[in-house]
């Protein structure tokens, strides 16, 4: 099985790819439709949500650079 890798893109979506499962808050799965790359909205944009549609460009910006977070409390 190919490992999850999970991409913050500049100024849209958050590309997520490999073996993953995408589930509601009732922990329902959504049917991915055997995709094994999908974009999920974060700009909140989208029509199609949590999935994007495009719907970002123009409309949000964020420069995505990697950071460390600090130890866990």
């Amino acid at each position: 099985m190919a490992k999850t890798k999970i991409t913050v893109n500049n100024n849209g979506s958050i590309r997520i790819e490999g073996d993953f499962e995408i589930v509601d808050k009732s922990g329902a799965a959504y049917d991915l439709g055997g995709r094994e790359v999908v974009s999920v909205c974060r700009c909140g944009l989208s029509k199609n949500k949590p999935f994007c549609d495009g719907s970002h460009n123009g409309h949000f910006e964020h420069e995505a650079v990697a950071f460390a977070l600090p130890p866990k409390k």
